[in-house]
């Protein structure tokens, strides 16, 4: 092991919670039924360590596992397995099944169909996805693995290596690994602790041929040498694909250059009298792909040198006036071998990597930035061109290849220009996606950097550190970024090798047409965002609004997603969410248009916020949904934690605490470790409404008071505010008179100054709140006329519940009546259930009848939420049975029970089966003297013969 890391065994199983609540689901239900789960994966994906794990997790019975024998039958097995399960329930696992022979898998599948759920039998079998399922196992329920997530992947790495990676090896192996846990400790291992440890520079290629083969288990060939050229050829073309199949009719061109004259053999269109392809690839209409990325890696590396060099210049010459001039020079470079010194090819390879007129897409643009680099042997070039691929890698969301890149480019003999820009992407990385002091920091270093040789970029760069002060909730930082800079002398350089915008080309002319080209343009956003914003948070809502304005107005013409990014961020500091959706939108229809695959999760995230300051909770839930799926994919775990704060807001008017827990608690989870004060000031706020809406004004006004009183663990300083109409109204309810007085002087404060639509209304109903009797009404009244101008259903309907609670309590039914309708029909319309209840119980209060069957919010009503078997749950848990005596009741898992009793006390608003008991006797007590009073009534009616 000399030279070599001494990895340790993971403590813990890292990501793979759905594929292991799948497995729990049918562990739990072993002691009543059997199952049979097939586990399917890629190798090195962990289905083996999966298997184990059930096999630790199983206490009910015996774990068997079982290795082939092409001697048994179906039916010998069926009865050996039948046997095993008499006593107690079994598990039975068998990793690898697709390695067994064929009669004995024949055998294994045959009896894993004649299993019943009768036969108490946990079959879990395993088998890789290089090849295409075995037909005895392709009627089995299977459970997929895919690669783990970035954030799961890196926990793994610092389990194994208890944390001495250094940042940057640390970083390359991840991108290195592509999610694979076996390859990410294979890697590792390879390492010594120096190399581990940064103080020496890591092999190249980092991923070699023995890590891939150790990983996938061997190295696949072909059964004819034909075959095996196929297989290179798919892996080589994969090489410089998107992730995209490769189109068949390329790999018989390069296939019939590489062999003049072949042999029969298998054919990417399955001709007449091929053969059949190679297990390990799959052919989609015209499209041929591995059936494993980690297998496809594998036949690039372990190719003889020289047939890979002649794949990759086939596919080159194949490629060659076909309008793929980029991949085509990418295999010509890939065909002279390895990383020495190529200067002619590396400048061409660059220059039309720059050029925004040849049809590429960011990630192959990053693939061809990275070559040209290996290929160069200036140093401060070299660097430039790791630093364009970075930023081509940022555009297309693999921030996970960016970051190795950018370690690539720190060259200190580079100039600060190049230097500069390297900083603002690893800074912009960090925003999305590390802590944002981190952000921050490294973004002012890139505005120093570059202040000399590209002002605009260094205002660009200052731009963006304000950002990053602004997400931490540091206001002194957020003005000093925004502070005025001395202007500079100097002209832009020449950057012929950067494509303008990451999308359309530039030429690097420095002439009038570039004055009045998209970076000029910039350039003057920039400038209007920065004045702006610096006005507002100054509260000089005078200066603010023309710079801002403008911002707003370009984003109606522009179509660079950069620019209307910037125009919707601009509609929301005004308080115009109606242009912030608009811009929204564009940036997003651009960013799509272009493949910026890194900036479709901040549009989402704008058009979410801009829905909810709207207050269409609707709108925003689903913006934000797809918006953390894609922040999430891009590894974007910063924007993905505004994008659940945002769902915590959605969900807090519904009815699904559970699903604001969630939200929220996940959102402060990153929060808390990357200083993201507004993310984390939202996920508070809706927690606390979901507590208002449920009756809890208490717990709602504690954890509010944290955000909106003054002091040091006060909400970020442009969120708190948006807070403080809820805090009130759960402060009077809560007795804290006083503490709702002190923060409405800031409020008010606030609503004039015109940002928010709402402010106006709400601090109306604010005042209404802590008014006394004579003038309260006055101001619901003044609030509703306000909400009739800014519109937005959900707050309106929040004034009307609480004037007519009012009326209620001042015994004015009638006027009660009429507010109380009003709110219900605006709370129903925008999906706010929590809230619909608590009008229908102050309807039900007043006599009235509210509709929709079994919606109320009284205690009969309340259990009308609950589904049938929840209904069915509550009632025996309120008869004194325990989970397990329930559960074998229903004939279901202690784990189903558990589930749904949640939901139950979710739904019911109750902490305890002693509160659970108390309502649903309650319930049945009031369902009997209803029907009893019922049966009253019918029985006058048929006296006095009235019609019922």
């Amino acid at each position: 092991m000399t030279g070599q890391t001494t990895v340790r065994t993971a403590v813990r199983v890292h990501g793979r919670s759905a594929q292991r609540r799948a497995l729990r689901a049918m562990l739990d239900a072993l002691p009543t039924q059997g199952g049979r789960l097939l586990l399917a994966g890629e190798p090195g994906l962990g289905r083996t360590t999966l298997l184990q794990w059930a096999a630790r997790s199983f206490r009910a019975g015996p774990v068997l596992h079982l290795g082939p024998d092409a001697h048994i039958t179906a039916g010998q097995l069926l009865d050996t397995l039948r046997a095993a399960a008499v006593a107690a329930p079994v598990l039975v696992c068998v990793d690898d099944a697709h390695r067994w022979d064929a009669p004995a898998r024949t055998a294994l599948g045959r009896a894993a169909r004649r299993l019943s759920t009768a036969d108490r039998v946990g079959l879990l079998l395993s088998v890789a996805s290089d090849r295409a399922v075995d037909p005895e196992f392709a009627r089995l329920p299977v459970v997929h693995l895919d690669p783990l997530a970035p954030a799961r992947a890196a926990a793994l790495l610092d389990d194994v290596t208890d944390g001495v990676a250094a940042p940057a090896v640390r970083e390359q192996l991840l991108a290195e690994a592509e999610g694979n846990p076996a390859l990410l400790v294979a890697l590792v291992r390879r390492l010594s602790p120096a190399e581990l440890r940064g103080h020496r520079p890591l092999p190249h290629p980092l991923a070699d041929a023995a890590a891939l083969v150790e990983t996938a288990g061997g190295a696949p060939t072909g059964p004819s040498a034909h075959a095996r050229d196929l297989l290179l050829t798919v892996a080589a073309a994969g090489e410089a694909s998107d992730g995209a199949d490769t189109d068949a009719g390329l790999v018989r061109d390069a296939l019939r250059r590489l062999r003049p004259a072949p042999e029969p053999g298998p054919g990417p269109g399955r001709e007449a009298g091929a053969e059949p392809l190679p297990e390990q690839l799959v052919l989609a209409g015209d499209g041929l792909r591995f059936r494993s990325p980690l297998v496809r890696r594998t036949v690039h590396a372990t190719a003889d040198a020289d047939r890979r060099r002649a794949v990759h210049r086939a596919l080159a010459d194949a490629l060659d006036g076909g309008g793929h001039r980029l991949t085509a020079l990418l295999h010509r470079s890939w065909s002279l071998g390895g990383p020495a010194p190529a200067p002619a090819s590396a400048d061409l390879l660059a220059a039309t990597a720059a050029d925004g007129a040849v049809p590429a897409s960011h990630r192959l643009r990053a693939t061809a930035y990275a070559r040209a680099a290996e290929l160069t042997a200036d140093g401060a070039r070299r660097a430039e061109r790791y630093t364009a691929a970075a930023e081509q890698a940022l555009l297309a969301g693999r921030p996970e290849r960016a970051r190795p890149l950018l370690a690539a480019a720190r060259d200190r003999a580079a100039p600060a220009a190049v230097r500069g820009r390297a900083e603002l992407l690893r800074g912009v990385t960090e925003l999305r996606d590390g802590p944002v002091g981190d952000a921050h920091q490294s973004l002012l270093l890139a505005a120093s950097l570059l202040a000399e040789d590209d002002p605009a970029e260094a205002a660009t760069a200052a731009l963006a550190a304000a950002d990053a002060a602004w997400a931490a909730g540091d206001l002194p930082a957020c003005l000093a970024t925004l502070a005025p800079q001395p202007p500079s002398q100097s002209q832009p350089p020449l950057r012929a090798e950067h494509p303008s915008n990451g999308s359309n080309g530039s030429n690097g002319s420095n002439g009038p047409a570039a004055a009045r080209g998209p970076a000029a343009r910039t350039a003057v956003v920039v400038r209007d965002h920065r004045v702006g914003m610096r006005a507002l948070l100054e509260g000089r809502l005078d200066r603010a609004g023309a710079p801002l304005g403008q911002v707003v107005r370009r984003g109606r013409t522009e179509d660079r997603p950069e620019t209307l990014l910037r125009s919707a961020a601009a509609a929301l500091l005004l308080g115009d969410v109606d242009a912030a959706r608009s811009g929204g939108a564009r940036a997003l229809a651009a960013a799509r248009h272009l493949g910026s695959d890194a900036l479709v999760p901040q549009a989402l995230e704008y058009l979410a916020y801009a829905e909810l300051r709207a207050g269409r909770h609707p709108q925003a839930r689903t913006h934000a949904e797809e918006g953390l799926r894609t922040a999430l994919r891009a590894g974007q775990r910063n924007t993905a934690a505004h994008h659940r704060a945002v769902l915590a807001l959605a969900a807090s008017i519904e009815e699904g605490p559970d699903v604001v827990t969630r939200h929220a608690t996940a959102a402060l989870d990153t929060a808390r470790r990357h200083g993201l004060a507004q993310a984390a000031t939202l996920a508070q706020w809706a927690a606390a409404r979901a507590d208002l809406g449920r009756g809890r004004p208490f717990d709602a006004a504690d954890r509010l008071g944290l955000l909106v009183l003054p002091g040091p663990g006060r909400g970020h300083f442009a969120v708190w505010r948006l807070a403080v109409p809820c805090f009130v109204e759960a402060a009077v309810l809560a007795g804290r008179h006083e503490d709702a007085r002190e923060v409405l002087t800031d409020f008010a404060d606030w609503a004039a100054f015109g940002a928010d639509p709402q402010a106006a209304a709400q601090l109306a109903r604010c005042h209404a709140l802590l008014a006394p009797a004579e003038h309260a009404d006055a101001h619901y009244r003044r609030a509703l006329d306000r909400h009739d101008e800014a519109g937005g259903d959900f707050e309106r309907a929040r004034t009307a519940l609480l004037y007519g609670k009012w009326l209620r309590r001042r015994r004015r039914p009638r006027e009660a009546r009429g507010r109380l309708g009003a709110a219900l029909a605006g709370f129903e319309r925008c999906g706010a259930g929590v809230w619909a209840a608590q009008a229908r119980d102050e309807l039900r209060a007043l006599g009235a009848a509210p509709r929709g069957p079994g919606t109320g919010a009284g205690t009969p009503a309340r259990l009308g939420r609950l589904t049938p078997q929840q209904l069915r749950i509550a009632r025996q848990v309120a008869e004194g049975a325990t989970n397990r005596e329930v559960a074998l009741a229903l004939g279901v898992s202690t784990r189903t029970v558990d589930y749904h009793l949640r939901k139950v006390f979710a739904a019911l608003a109750v902490r305890s089966r002693l509160e659970l008991a108390r309502m649903v006797g309650q319930a049945e007590r009031a369902q009997e003297a209803q029907a009893a009073q019922d049966a009253r009534r019918a029985g006058q009616q048929e006296k006095t013969g009235a019609q019922p």
